[in-house]
């Protein structure tokens, strides 16, 4: 048995100035912007979604722009596998979590949890 939810949304913006997309959609939002530490913070700015129960982030990429979700569970292969039964697939494994898409085209990942999915907002699979 495993766990997933959806964890939030990243917002991939084809864009040379992230810190201005991230400020547009701090304010489309009504999310505070806060800036990441390190080289993470060359590529992604969070958004701190007031509840803070959703994980949103700004994302410099170089395909084009687009907002895809993630999904978080305790056992990335095994909510793989659940997907690829719904009809998924695979498309490239990056860093801890996989890039998958959906039957009707959209991409999406799959991440491992950022922390424990016990307090009920999880679904447990078989």
């Amino acid at each position: 048995m495993h766990k997933s939810r959806l964890a939030g949304f990243i917002i991939d913006c084809n864009t040379p100035d992230l810190p201005a997309a991230a400020r547009f959609w701090g304010g489309a939002l009504g999310m505070a912007v806060r800036p990441l530490p390190g080289a993470e913070g060359e590529r992604y700015v969070a958004l701190d979604e007031p509840a803070g129960r959703l994980h949103v982030e700004v994302q410099s990429v170089g395909h084009p722009s687009r907002v895809h979700l993630d999904i978080e569970t305790d056992d990335v292969e095994a909510e793989v596998r659940r997907l690829e039964a719904l009809g998924a697939k695979r498309i490239d494994p990056v860093h801890a979590w996989l890039v998958m898409e959906a039957p009707t085209g959209q991409r999406f990942c799959v991440v491992r949890a950022r922390s424990a999915l016990d307090d009920g907002t999880a679904t447990a699979w078989p």
